[in-house]
């Protein structure tokens, strides 16, 4: 009687997966820009990872203030000739190492400079991965508006191809208009296809950064209006150059390096003077005399090595810092200057622009497509009319994306968000 049941049970266990496996596919996360910043800061599993090197360098500074511990030595009597009782004999000796010039200082401060510069890693960070997000969230959103007309277009041809092999079936029209369509069709489905593989790309890349499920599909929510039509050519570019060199932290990196690399030579000089150890020591037995109480200075002679080879190391290092730094201020330059040079290039062009072509051309590829049904126009005219309507469309979705993601490019080069909307 069980086994009768088993494949009943089967095929509803299977079902409920199945379905499941569907629900999972079909989930989607509508987010706005603001929203997906939100799940960023609280759950990039990279900007966690360098918190912890935040947290690894303050405890440096704890390390650094620690003074040294004082040594302790015990030695007991076990044997010797002619003394009748070798156990006696018992020596204590305590010691502690004193360091000089300010080296314990100098390492409090290198360690200090160390979680500057973890946190500067930390901004830059931030920084780089947010250009990231809302880069892939545009994308995606504007992917998806040229993902709408190719869907619109093979759902409008896929329907008027039916009809037409109706009517060749019939005899009404030649086999060659519905082999045109049909090839058409094909094409624009294997448009469509790699366009929602890049869409699928873009869409990993950024639940990573949101840390979403796998499964999930997100659908940015965004109102392409940005507010005026002069953004950039309103903003003054010393104004992005001023910021850029305020709050770009890999060049406050930079400068902390030029500070750590001064400060570490003059810790290197200060290792060349002797530390000095102070020691204290007691002896039941002693040679001298019983119970010896000693004191005593131990530090080494500085005759052959006096760190010669790490001093001029920090030389080194603060030549190379000093170059390192003017080079990230060329690199800063150089990267205000072209953002600022493309955004405004990319300002003119779109706002070159009728904001009525959008919605006029819908309209009127709407009514080609009654023309042709109705055989006012030839098959070749609706056809170019669909190519013209499809690729104004995406050319215009590409120059939408490219305006919002040069303003990005803005805000990511200036380390401000001038103009995040």
């Amino acid at each position: 009687m069980r086994l009768k049941f088993a494949p009943i049970f089967i095929s509803i266990l299977c079902f409920a997966c199945l379905f499941k496996a569907n629900a999972q596919t079909t989930d989607t996360l509508s987010l706005t820009i603001q929203q997906a910043e939100d799940r960023f800061l609280k759950n990039n599993l990279s900007l966690i990872i360098q918190k912890y090197n935040i947290d690894n360098a303050n405890a440096q500074i704890i390390t650094a203030r620690l003074f040294n511990n004082p040594d302790f030595s015990f030695s007991n009597g076990v044997f010797a000739t002619q003394v009748p009782n070798a156990l006696s004999e018992q020596s204590i000796g305590l010691s502690q190492l004193f360091t000089t010039a300010g080296k314990r200082n100098k390492n409090i401060l290198l360690a200090k400079i160390g979680v500057q510069q973890a946190q500067y890693q930390f901004f830059d960070l931030l920084r780089t991965l947010k250009y990231s997000l809302r880069s892939d969230f545009y994308s995606i959103y504007f992917a998806q508006q040229s993902a709408a007309v190719y869907n619109q277009e093979i759902t409008s041809l896929t329907t008027t191809l039916k009809v037409f092999r109706e009517q060749y079936a019939k005899g009404n029209v030649a086999q060659k208009e519905v082999i045109r369509l049909q090839s058409q069709l094909y094409s624009l489905q294997s448009e469509y296809n790699s366009l929602l593989v890049g869409i699928d790309s873009t869409q990993s890349e950024f639940k990573l950064l949101i840390k979403a499920t796998p499964a999930t599909y997100v659908k940015p929510v965004y109102s392409y209006d940005l507010g005026s039509k002069t953004l950039v050519a309103s903003t003054p570019y010393q104004k992005l150059l001023d910021s850029a060199y305020t709050n770009r932290y890999d060049l406050r990196l930079a400068k902390s390096v030029l500070d750590y690399n001064d400060l570490n030579l003059k810790l290197q000089k200060a290792t060349a003077v002797p530390d000095v150890s102070v020691s204290l020591n007691y002896d039941k037995l002693g040679s001298y005399g019983n119970n010896f109480i000693g004191a005593g200075l131990e530090f080494n002679l500085p005759f052959f090595n006096r760190n010669q080879g790490a001093i001029k190391q920090a030389y080194i290092a603060i030549d190379q810092g000093k170059t390192q730094l003017q080079n990230q201020q060329n690199q800063v330059e150089s990267d205000v200057a072209t953002a600022y040079k493309g955004a405004l290039r990319l300002e003119n062009l779109y706002n070159s622009f009728d904001p009525q072509f959008k919605a006029d051309f819908t309209h009127l590829i709407q009514e080609v497509g009654k023309n042709y049904e109705k055989r006012n126009i030839s098959l070749l005219e609706f056809l170019d009319f669909y190519d013209s309507y499809k690729t104004n469309t995406l050319q215009l979705n590409t120059i939408e994306l490219n305006r919002v993601t040069s303003l990005e490019q803005l805000n990511f080069v200036t380390g401000t968000p001038f103009f995040n909307r």
